[in-house]
């Protein structure tokens, strides 16, 4: 979303706004300000920045981009610092720094500007413009005319040079005479056109016999879990009647028929989001067994005792042991 640095009121904010004469094209991109003259419009639904003719854009990082409203395109490599000036039918970039990748189609007259060099694109055969071109913190200027050729002029001495389509030059310190290829010291890819998502049209109508039989009856709990329905984004409901009439001199007003009441829903679709991941609980911890403790004497019990000897000696002293007891 681009940091505004400019005021904005609400009052700038308006759908389907006709843009006027200075407007030069959408801009968006990952960290961009833009200063001075623009306005913010709402286009199917989506908040977007349009610039006009002196504004002043820095891209911080990554990538931006101009859609031209004459046709085509300018994809801006950042780190970069750029003014746009539009007038009767001719866009003017003037590049302080950063590179640009411009991609033209229809009358549009566009003119790269630096301190020292101004480059033109000219199409071949009515055909598509796309030129790119760059300054490098040394200050030299990469051109490449990937369609169509480039006409490049010194500011200061009026010095012209045509580059021709497929043509990859490095100008240093804005002296032609310097000028001599360059593969691809340039880079700046084009940025593909944002598509928004699709809408929707859904047209209601009265429900049939046959339907409401299958509405009423109940319906069995599935299985597995269905998967979440798809959200929708601002549905918009309109109903569409037939014209109503009204009779003063009537008792009582003619009805209109039902079936001619149709009502259209129309929403944007986003994705269903599917989250797919790993799901860790809390580490078990693995329970170790304990020794058993040793049994006391008294457990063990006491080692077998040896039968007494039966001998005569024993014989004898019970046989004495009866003999004198009481109950003798």
């Amino acid at each position: 979303m681009a940091a505004l640095m400019a005021g904005v009121f609400p009052s700038a904010m308006r759908a389907d706004n006709p843009p006027s004469g200075d407007s030069v094209g959408m801009i968006e991109g990952d960290s961009i300000s833009v200063e001075g003259p623009m306005s913010i419009e709402s286009v199917r639904g989506q908040v977007k920045t349009m610039l006009r003719s002196g504004s002043d854009v820095h891209v911080k990082s990554g990538q931006a981009r101009i859609d031209l409203l004459e046709g085509g395109s300018i994809s801006i490599c950042g780190p970069a610092h750029f003014s746009v000036l539009k007038s009767s039918g001719s866009l003017t970039v003037a590049l302080d720094s950063g590179t640009i990748h411009a991609h033209i189609e229809g009358s549009l007259s566009l003119t790269v500007y630096t301190a020292q060099i101004q480059a033109r694109p000219l199409a071949i055969g009515g055909g598509a413009q796309d030129i790119l071109a760059g300054l490098d913190p040394s200050g030299a200027m990469c051109i490449r005319a990937s369609k169509g050729a480039v006409r490049v002029e010194q500011q200061l001495t009026g010095q012209s040079v045509l580059i021709p389509q497929g043509g990859d030059v490095t100008i240093a310190n804005g002296q032609l005479e310097s000028l001599h290829d360059s593969a691809g010291r340039c880079v700046c890819e084009m940025l593909p056109t944002t598509i928004p998502s699709a809408v929707t049209t859904q047209v209601s109508g009265l429900a049939s016999t046959e339907e409401l039989k299958k509405a009423a009856q109940p319906k069995p709990a599935p299985a597995v879990a269905a998967a979440p329905p798809q959200k929708s984004n601002e549905p918009v409901y309109q109903v569409f009647m037939p014209p109503l009439h009204y009779d003063a001199s009537a008792k009582t007003q003619p009805e209109y028929d039902p079936k001619l009441i149709v009502l259209v829903r129309r929403a944007r679709v986003r994705p269903t989001l599917i989250f797919q991941g790993k799901v860790e609980g809390d580490p078990v911890v693995a329970q170790v067994a304990l020794p058993q403790p040793p049994l006391p004497n008294s457990a063990k019990g006491d080692p077998a005792k040896k039968p007494e000897d039966d001998s005569t000696w024993n014989r004898v002293r019970s046989f004495f042991h009866k003999l004198w007891s009481p109950s003798s």
